[in-house]
């Protein structure tokens, strides 16, 4: 499994390529081509997954209330 680093420095590495309307990722000596826009965004989330999971942040809060009656 990577540390915080490498996943940090993977994703950025994807927004950059996605931002620059790019399919095609290099990082780490190692290339990746994404055939549409829907994979590179797939790939990001589960990054930002791994980085939350591995960080030991909570990215989700639910709060429920009730008027007590």
């Amino acid at each position: 499994m990577a540390n915080l680093a490498q996943l940090s420095a993977w994703r950025d590495a994807l927004m950059a390529a996605r931002y620059r309307g790019v399919r095609t990722v290099e990082y780490d000596g190692k290339r990746v081509t994404y055939a549409t826009d829907g994979e590179m965004a797939a790939a990001l989330a589960d990054l930002n997954r791994q980085i939350a999971g591995a960080s030991g942040r909570i990215s989700v809060v639910r709060i429920q209330s009730s008027k007590g009656l």
